[in-house]
Parts: C-alpha cells; structure tokens; sequence
C-alpha cells in the first residue's frame, strides 16, 4: 500500500470510529418551569438511560431496567438531580415522582416546586446535568409567566448560566449541533458523497472528474432532495401531524446507510441516486423531530423555532458537505481513491450500519457509546 493510500485509509478509520462514538439520539431532558403568584412549579423529565449512566441505576447490570429498579432508586435520582438545576432566588424541593412513556424511551418525571415569586423577566437558571460525563447534554425548558407569552430556552451543562432566549437564536445552534453529533446522519451524507466525484467513462469503467463543477452539480442535486425530504417530515413530525415511533425510525436509519453505501459498491437501485436520496431523507426527517415535538409550543413559536432549527441543519450540512467534497475532489485522482476510499469506505459503513441495525432491534452494545 502507497503512503497515500495508508493516509486515506487511517482517514476513514477515524471518521467511522468517531461516528460508532455518537450514533445514538443526543441527550435531552425536557423542563416546564411556571412561575406565578403563588410560586414556582417544576415539571424536569429526565431520560432513564442517561440517569444510568450516571449513578448506575441497573443493579443486576443485565442492560434493561425495570420498574423495581427504578423505584429503588428514587432516593439516589433525587440526590443526584436537585443540586444540578437552580433557579436564583428560589430554593427548589421534590414533590413528586413518577415515570412517562416518550418516543425515545423512558423518562423519570421529577415535579419540583418553591415558594418564591420570580421578580425578573426571565428567571436565572444554573443547570449542570451530565455535566460529568456528557457535555453536549443540554436541558429544554419551557417558561411560562403570569401575563406573559411562554419562552423557550436551552440549558447548556457547561454553562454556568443560562442566557435568555431573546438574546440568540438557540435553535440555530442547536440545528448545528444535532447534525454534527448525529453520526448517523453524517456517514450516510458520506456514503452519497463519496462516488460524486467520479464519473462512468464511456467503456463502463469509473474516472475522476476534470473540473470541480463536475461534482459540484451531482452534490448540489443530493443535498438538495436530502434537505426537501428531511424538512417536510420534521416538519409534519415536530406538529404532531405524522408520528413513527423511534423504535422504528433508528433501525430504518441503520438500513439508510447500509443500502447507500451498498449502492456504491453494487448498484441495487434502478432509479437515479438524487430519488433514492430524497425518499431516504424523509426517514431521516423523523429522526431530528424529537426536539420540537417534546415542548408543545404555541403555533407561532413552534414555527419560528421550526425555522431556526432546520436553518441550523442546514448549516451544519453544508458544513459537512463543503467541506467532504473538497477533500474528495482533492484525492480523487489517487490510485487508492476507488480501492480505498470507495469500495474500503463503503465496506466499512456497511459493517458499521449492520451493527447499528443489530443494536437498535436488539437492545444491545456492539459499539462503544
């Protein structure tokens, strides 16, 4: 093996290990604060599987937790989550507990409340869950004020406060994020990407492309029905409209990128590849509604913050996709780009959305998380 292909190979080495790190739904847990004369009231749910994470909530270590588990555990939940959110001014207790059913899995249901009337505009919250093990954790809470319309503001761990929501557009960055950790997104957008660069020569073979533009208009074509597909059913997703269940959706995530990267190897679809990426961009739209679904937002801050997350999606696609295609076009014309970057990187997306298949029907670990 050249040099140059032992380099590309270790470069598709890492980006698929750092994917099998983070292909799994980004952490959230979801908070109702509403402040009004009486005092505050607290609604915190807190996903089961990052609270096990935590403080090890499965005591036989079997990888499923039960109802006994959970109720054992209750006292060490609430050691373990009261000092990590705290509202200035307002010294909060637990009055109450219990368990909700959501997309994604089971949540501990904390009810919190205080005595304190908030004097601001917007109370000072200091959130700091995870922080320990999972930085890119954040909290979405809805506020509600007597008198005032509700606001929406995303609690950083690593923050020491949080801002108000006026003062950025949280779903924005938050949009960015969600694609960038979601892995799984990111190697399927790779696997589309990876033969842009080459086109069939008239004896059936593949050859690299002269000019830029020539992978310029293939890419332009896929992240164009991959962005049409993916926003229509976040969209319908998010509103409640159209609904999947995530045990469904991430398996069929799985197969997405297994079927792109098989493509690349083995034609199996007789269509163009733009039409089997816009029909595979609306089982990913499902995958990033989870956010916007959970906050029942009134309908016009449901739309501004649909906005601003697509908005942020799509920029951090971009990103990815400016970014890929510059890098691909510079190696195109290498001897190992077909053996190695091609027909190597596919392979190894296939093995990696096998096995992500197997953990998300099977309930099981095969990759590190």
């Amino acid at each position: 093996m050249t040099r140059a292909a032992f380099k590309l190979a270790l470069l598709i080495a890492a980006l698929l290990v750092s994917a099998s790190a983070g292909a799994h739904k980004a952490s959230d847990a979801y908070l109702q604060l509403a402040a009004g004369e009486r005092g505050l009231a607290v609604r915190w749910d807190i996903a089961l599987r990052d609270l096990d994470a935590a403080i090890a909530l499965d005591a036989d270590d079997d990888g499923r937790l039960t109802w006994g588990e959970v109720r054992v555990a209750w006292a060490r939940i609430d050691a373990y989550a009261l000092p990590r959110l705290q509202v200035d001014g307002c010294p909060l207790r637990i009055v109450g507990r219990g368990l909700e059913r959501r997309g994604d899995g089971a949540y501990a249901a904390l009810r919190l409340a205080s005595d304190c009337v908030v004097a601001s505009a917007l109370p000072v919250i200091h959130y700091s869950l995870l922080r320990e093990i999972d930085p890119t954790h954040r909290g979405i809470a809805r506020i509600e004020r007597l008198g005032l319309a509700s606001v929406v503001r995303l609690l950083e761990p690593t923050e020491v406060l949080a801002a108000p929501a006026s003062d950025r557009l949280e779903f924005v960055r938050d949009g960015v994020r969600h694609i960038l950790t979601g892995y799984d997104h990111v190697l399927f957008l790779l696997c589309l990407l990876l033969p842009a660069v080459m086109r069939r020569s008239p004896g059936g073979g593949w050859q690299p492309v002269e000019r830029l533009s020539q992978a310029v208009m293939p890419v332009v074509g896929i992240v164009s029905a991959f962005t049409l597909a993916h926003s229509i059913t976040l969209g319908l997703a998010a509103a409640s409209l159209v609904s999947l269940p995530a045990a469904l959706i991430e398996p069929a995530i799985a197969v997405t990128i297994v079927l792109a990267a098989l493509d690349n190897i083995w034609p199996v679809f007789s269509v163009r590849r733009v039409i089997v990426t816009f029909c595979f961009g609306l089982i990913h739209g499902f995958g990033f509604a989870g956010v916007l679904g959970e906050l029942n937002l009134p309908a016009a801050q449901f739309a501004w913050a649909l906005l601003e997350f697509n908005l942020g999606l799509e920029l951090g696609q971009l990103a990815i996709v400016v970014l890929a295609t510059a890098a691909l076009f510079a190696l195109r014309a290498r001897p190992a780009y077909r053996p190695i970057v091609v027909r190597g990187g596919s392979l190894a997306a296939i093995g990696v959305g096998v096995l992500w298949l197997v953990e998300r029907t099977a309930n099981v670990s095969l990759l590190p998380i």
